[in-house]
């Protein structure tokens, strides 16, 4: 019951921390900061079961002791993160994911790899199923991040199918909640970011693109529960709930008592028209869903980003 998560200071790796520490195992995470934060953990500090070590994935890693499990988590995951660590993104989802599969090898562990929707690309499908293999471009600026989690997905399964290790892959949709950093640039932070400083909320494009947002607990108990399923091939995990931009936009101005006014840019390259994940996967193999509505989810994920923009 020891587990080793890569990516542990981040967003969804240190939630995924909490998770496995409640469900009772000895926690070992690995970052090496590029967009984790130190912050995240803070609270597990005094915890006997967790411990941290300082590491880049993209390099051999060395991990003394038993391990029963290594979680995958590691990568920068919104466009202005990969955007500036192109070659960074693209080495912890090649090199960084076989790394983490000869650990887990090594260790006679098993296998979770964190994938993401945007295996779909700008989707000609919706909402995407698992059997839908997407609509990428390669060499387009995005392609830093889709094909290495591309690449990630075939690299875990020739281990899977060639070394018989017992491997997982979730394909994780747009997900939110505490611990998100203010300057992410993906939509919530974005919004809520420039609200509270007072500033027009940006929508690139029309604002009639679509995205479905999770909350974070919903999406760690949807991995927890795959990752103790005997399921290996990929699923999706997210909240099939579709909500355009603008919609999004409108929801959040309705928690500020001075409205801010909407601002219009253009779409940035490749950028994803819809993104809805069909979860009838996991409803059938976890029986999982998400349960957290948005309304609910954006209150505690408001007050969260207020005491962080008040502290600064």
């Amino acid at each position: 019951m020891r587990a080793v998560v890569t990516g542990g200071a981040g967003f969804l790796g240190s939630n995924l921390c909490d998770k496995l520490l409640a469900e009772g195992w000895h926690v070992l995470a690995l970052d090496n900061f590029i967009t984790g934060a130190k912050g995240n953990l803070s609270h597990l500090a005094k915890s006997k079961k967790f411990k941290f070590q300082k590491a880049d994935v993209s390099k051999p890693l060395k991990v003394a002791g038993k391990v029963g499990y290594v979680l995958h988590f590691a990568s920068p995951a919104s466009p202005p993160d990969y955007l500036k660590h192109p070659i960074a993104t693209m080495m912890v989802g090649s090199v960084g994911t076989q790394n983490a599969l000869e650990l887990a090898l090594a260790k006679k562990a098993k296998f979770f790899l964190a994938s993401t929707s945007e295996c779909y690309g700008d989707p000609e499908v919706s909402p995407q199923h698992e059997e839908y293999w997407g609509h990428v471009n390669p060499i387009g600026p995005r392609g830093v991040y889709d094909e290495a989690k591309r690449f990630s997905e075939a690299m875990t399964m020739a281990y899977h199918r060639y070394y018989k290790l017992d491997t997982h892959i979730v394909r994780i949709f747009n997900t939110y909640g505490p611990r998100m950093r203010l300057h992410d640039g993906r939509a919530l932070p974005n919004f809520v970011y420039q609200a509270l400083s007072g500033k027009p909320l940006t929508i690139y494009g029309d604002g009639l693109q679509t995205r479905s947002f999770c909350y974070v607990d919903d999406l760690i108990d949807g991995i927890y529960r795959l990752m103790m399923s005997d399921e290996h091939l990929p699923t999706n995990v997210g909240n099939p709930q579709e909500i355009t931009i603008l919609e999004f936009a409108e929801r959040i101005r309705k928690h500020f008592d001075h409205a801010p006014p909407i601002v219009f840019k253009p779409l940035p390259q490749d950028d994803p028209k819809r993104r809805c994940p069909d979860i009838t996967k996991a409803r059938r193999i976890l029986k999982w869903e998400p349960k957290v509505g948005l309304d609910e989810g954006l209150k505690l994920t408001l007050a969260y980003f207020k005491e962080v923009f008040r502290k600064r």
